[in-house]
């Protein structure tokens, strides 16, 4: 790898008269995140241009948005998505309940600093104004980055909080969506499985079922969504790509964001999963659903 050639043959495509998007995505789909950094840093001390204004001034559309946010490091990349999620007209509950949901600890922790430095306000007080009710307090729980990640099961304490859900919600007139929040955003993944498995025994349903069933609108969403990252992160980003891409019209905030922000930590367990649960490839799903420089870049980054 040489971050002097590669910055090179990126601005060779891109000088002169029309731009060579597929020299761009060849390049960039080669190279990790770290690498696109360096080559970010040499363009500039040996072109004397800043790499992310030349392609966007040379491309637009959602192709431009993967570009960038490839070129983008990934703790940032995260940033931008939640302050959009935010900011922009609307909320795009989606994309926080995503992110904060399957966020490690040091990830979240990352992300909180990076924030506060980049907006000048911290991410908590930006989801405080933007959301409210339980909805909120889920997600400032999330954006905290105190889950439990031991490793360690009590098994009696496992039955306590089985039993605290089904009396919270099944058992109950009226839903105690607290003590839902409670378990499921603090203890360790190990031990919520061990609850998932006595809950059912308990309830005689699953506790998705449950959830689905008690709650509903964003609160019902992010906690499903933690249930599924609990049990199956590759297979909770697989849903969400699939559904992203099914029906009429695309996602495509979701599925950019999916494809940047997981291709070098989980694509290929997320494309088994994708494969498993649909019968259909991730890639031919991709293929069917988008077009032009778009399509190839994504295809790029799903390989395979």
């Amino acid at each position: 790898f040489s971050a002097e050639q590669e910055a090179q043959a990126l601005r060779k495509a891109m000088k002169g008269f029309g731009t060579d998007e597929d020299a761009i995505i060849e390049i960039l789909t080669k190279l990790n995140v770290s690498q696109r950094q360096q080559v970010l840093i040499t363009y500039k001390s040996s072109i004397g241009r800043d790499l992310i204004d030349d392609l966007k001034s040379e491309l637009s559309g959602n192709f431009e948005r993967v570009i960038i946010g490839m070129m983008t490091p990934t703790t940032m990349y995260d940033v931008h998505e939640l302050r959009r999620a935010m900011k922009g007209a609307g909320t795009d509950e989606g994309c926080l309940i995503e992110i904060l949901a399957s966020r490690t600890n040091e990830e979240i922790r990352r992300i909180n600093e990076n924030y506060k430095c980049q907006y000048g306000c911290t991410l908590e007080e930006d989801i405080v104004s933007d959301t409210s009710s339980l909805f909120r307090r889920v997600l400032v729980s999330l954006a905290t980055g105190n889950r439990d990640e031991g490793t360690y099961v009590d098994d009696a304490l496992a039955q306590q909080d089985a039993q605290c859900l089904y009396e919270a919600g099944e058992k109950k007139w009226g839903t105690d969506e607290v003590q839902f929040m409670a378990i499921l955003c603090t203890r360790n993944r190990y031990h919520l499985l061990r609850v998932f498995d006595a809950y059912r025994g308990i309830a005689n349903k699953d506790i998705t079922d449950s959830i689905k069933s008690e709650m509903s609108g964003d609160l019902e969403d992010a906690l499903l969504a933690v249930v599924k990252c609990v049990r199956n992160k590759p297979a909770y980003f697989a849903e969400r790509l699939y559904k992203s891409m099914k029906g009429l019209g695309t996602d495509d905030n979701t599925l950019i964001r999916v494809m940047v922000s997981r291709s070098e930590i989980d694509m290929l367990d997320i494309r088994r999963e994708f494969l498993t649960m649909y019968g259909k490839s991730l890639y031919s799903f991709i293929k069917g659903d988008c077009s032009g420089d778009y399509r190839k870049v994504l295809l790029r980054l799903c390989g395979g």
